[in-house]
């Protein structure tokens, strides 16, 4: 930041379009806006937002980093101080939220809160990125206070909490976890969204495909390289066949935050997209609209862009998906074949027999990874 002419203005040390009125819905994610718009429209929701105010622990968390952590102001983290102003003020936040740098080696950032929102940032994420790096994860945050993420967030992951607690009746524990699954899948889009809200207070791909790769590998850039990050991206998404689709999703349900590398490889895409540029020009959705947008529009587009996922994804589990949604006439063969390829089929005669004919079911598990 630096003094304007008439010495009280902070402006940003370098020139950055700003996006005055903007909706949240101009970044989000179809299936996190979808989400967002049905719970927006909700009747009665306000009632129920007060409520619980009042039985989730905001005002104990509130105190405990006003207690025990450092709050970035004008005289504390001063950096990191102009870089939120400067978030809110390109993504038009009226109210700049509290931000708090709590010592924890592990890199990671967040934003919490009911009646306002609050910023955390680890010690171990702030001596981890470079300045540039560190503006898209602010805005990555801020991207999430303008969204609502940090209340339906608290919300949901309370009402979450409180049904795990009643888990004890029948077949209350699976349905349960099908809410648990559901509510993991939106958290996974809406870091998605925050992601592309970074890029637009950044607007520095670069920057952002660093300080993802930063969280994969720690502070080892000159080891690594952003091409060669991205094509981990591909192989992961094509590689294998059934039994590592499996593998995948079973590694995912744990996680509130998208693997590194696919989070990397759908920021660049969306900076390639139209839908980017037509940001950057000046052409999107604005605040005063959101009272009018369609549920069952942005239904439709969260459904729409599953569709095209599958459609155009090289994973053998979503080629699975398509052969059955074409009708794929010898569709036990196909399953048959992809899941035994390199190995002898059960009952066979061929070459490779007895502990040869071994399909790799044995080997060792794959690790989890936790999320950021």
């Amino acid at each position: 930041m630096t003094e304007s002419p008439g010495g009280s203005e902070r402006v940003p040390s370098r020139d950055r379009r700003r996006f005055p009125g903007i909706s949240s819905r101009a970044y989000e994610h179809p299936a996190d806006r979808s989400a967002l718009v049905a719970l927006r429209k909700l009747s009665g929701f306000d009632t129920v937002f007060k409520t619980l105010s009042g039985l989730l622990p905001e005002r104990s968390l509130r105190l405990l980093f006003l207690s025990d952590s450092v709050r970035v102001s004008d005289q504390q983290f001063t950096h990191l101080n102009d870089m939120l102003r400067d978030a809110c003020y390109i993504l038009d936040l009226e109210k700049v939220p509290p931000m708090y740098v709590n010592q924890d080696p592990v890199p990671n950032a967040m934003c919490i809160g009911l009646d306002e929102p609050i910023i955390v940032l680890t010690t171990g994420l702030v001596e981890l990125l470079d300045e540039e790096e560190m503006r898209a994860v602010i805005g990555h945050e801020v991207g999430h206070a303008l969204s609502g993420h940090a209340v339906y967030r608290t919300i949901l992951l309370f009402l979450t909490n409180l049904a795990l607690k009643i888990a004890w009746i029948p077949l209350g524990n699976v349905a349960i976890m099908a809410i648990v699954t559901a509510l993991r899948e939106w958290f996974r889009k809406s870091e998605l969204s925050a992601d592309r809200a970074g890029l637009l207070v950044g607007q520095d791909l670069q920057a952002s495909m660093r300080g993802l790769m930063k969280l994969a590998g720690g502070n080892h850039l000159h080891e690594m390289n952003v091409d060669a990050f991205l094509k981990q991206a591909e192989e992961y998404e094509a590689g294998g066949d059934l039994r590592d689709s499996v593998l995948k999703v079973l590694n995912m349900l744990p996680r509130s935050h998208p693997f590194t590398t696919v989070r990397a490889a759908e920021l660049k895409k969306w900076a390639a997209s139209r839908d980017y540029q037509r940001i950057m020009d000046g052409h999107y959705p604005r605040k005063d609209e959101d009272k009018d947008t369609s549920v069952s529009e942005s239904f439709r587009e969260s459904a729409a862009h599953y569709a095209e996922s599958v459609r155009t994804s090289k994973d053998p589990l979503m080629g699975l998906v398509r052969d059955i949604a074409g009708g794929a006439g010898d569709l036990g063969g196909k399953l048959r074949d992809t899941v035994f390829r390199g190995g002898s089929r059960p009952g066979g005669s061929g070459g490779t027999g007895g502990a040869n004919g071994s399909d790799g079911a044995n080997g060792p598990d794959e690790p989890g990874s936790a999320g950021k």
